[in-house]
């Protein structure tokens, strides 16, 4: 029986450039209207008992190249458990080696985070006592832009995620976090939904995580690049948002994302804003401390250069939510590749170590709360 190879799903990315026996050669598809692409995730049928060689011959192009090496792709027969495949990078073409042990095998740049499990996501949380969900706006594509709400204490946080679809890890964190703070039983979620209100938006990108992109929405705009001025032709996501903000106002602000390059999870700051004060500064930075000191994985020594003083781009959310609301905010991003001060040569960073990555930031935002 010869390979099938298709994409025509839920966040599905690839094309077909031919097949010869256990080989196939492939290529990523650009986001529409973008020249961003890195995400890939499709399915090869017939795989059983082959040893695939599944080479994506447009890789040196890809927006994030020099995040290739070192990077091992993710596979699985059952699109719940992913583990880590045989990848290489020879410079111009990644070559995925593996061999399959069922029928169906599932190969993608990192464990998927559908539309479908995202709905499922909100229906289960929406369903606890407490918990609010309002429906911001909708998207180019017609899809809801969903954020959930709990607790009602004064400090307001928010927290938010997939501005970049293809950083799926971050849904991930959102479903971790989601379901500590509707636990009746943790401390921290208590603690946390009698002193603040809790606003989470779990996929600020529903149509560029339902087309397949990398980056961007369904015209090509990077989200992340808009909290200056958004509209709601162009960037109805973060107008939305951003609305939502100035009506609650911002104490605290986690925007979770995805590094295709370092091997580590960090936090990126807001120390170049005009306006710096400097107790938000030094309750970022010990937030950052207490995170590093309570879980083996986060780490402080990795990261992105610091901007200097009045340089920060306030078009990215992180410095504008601090710029415009005084919040603590910050960026937090998590690997493509692993954790290596912590690694699984197995599964790599994971949805599960993402989740409980979310656990501990919470847990540790818990004992300082009062501080926010």
């Amino acid at each position: 029986m010869s390979l099938e190879i298709s994409a025509a799903f839920d966040g599905g990315n690839i094309r077909v450039l031919g097949i010869d026996g256990d080989r196939a050669d492939l290529e990523i598809v650009a986001d529409t209207g973008s020249d961003f692409y890195q995400w890939f995730y499709f399915r090869v049928a017939g795989a059983r008992g082959r040893p695939l060689e599944l080479r994506i011959t447009n890789c040196r192009g890809a927006a994030y190249a020099f995040g290739w090496p070192g990077y091992r792709a993710r596979v699985s027969t059952d699109r719940e458990n992913w583990r880590q495949a045989e990848t290489s990078f020879d410079g111009d073409v990644l070559t995925i080696r593996h061999t399959g042990d069922a029928d169906v095998l599932w190969v993608a740049y990192f464990a998927p985070y559908s539309m479908d499990r995202h709905h499922d996501l909100v229906a289960r949380i929406a369903a606890h006592d407490g918990v609010r969900v309002r429906e911001l706006t909708r998207t180019l594509d017609g899809q809801p832009l969903d954020m959930l709400t709990l607790g009602d204490g004064p400090k307001q946080l928010w927290f938010y995620a997939r501005q970049h679809p293809g950083e799926t890890m971050a849904e991930w964190w959102m479903e971790g976090a989601l379901e500590k703070l509707v636990d009746p039983a943790d401390a921290a979620a208590r603690t946390l939904r009698e002193k603040a209100t809790i606003h989470l938006v779990p996929n600020m990108n529903p149509d560029g995580s339902r087309r397949g992109h990398l980056r961007t929405n369904a015209i090509g705009v990077n989200l992340n690049r808009e909290w200056h001025d958004p509209s709601p032709g162009r960037s109805p996501e973060v107008f939305a948002v951003r609305a939502a903000m100035d009506e609650t106002g911002v104490d605290f602000a986690i925007d979770v994302h995805g590094d295709e390059a370092i091997a580590a999870n960090f936090f990126a700051g807001f120390e170049g804003i005009p306006s710096l004060k400097e107790d938000r500064q030094r309750l970022y930075t010990r937030y950052a401390q207490a995170l590093a000191a309570y879980t083996p994985d986060f780490q402080l020594d990795l990261g992105y250069p610091v901007s200097a003083p009045g340089t920060a781009n306030l078009s990215m959310s992180t410095a504008q939510v601090a710029e415009r609301f005084g919040a603590v905010a910050m960026t937090l991003e998590m690997p493509f590749k692993d954790h290596d001060a912590n690694a699984d040569p197995d599964h790599g960073w994971s949805p599960d170590r993402s989740k409980r990555l979310a656990h501990a930031c919470l847990d540790v935002l818990a004992g300082m709360i009062d501080e926010v």
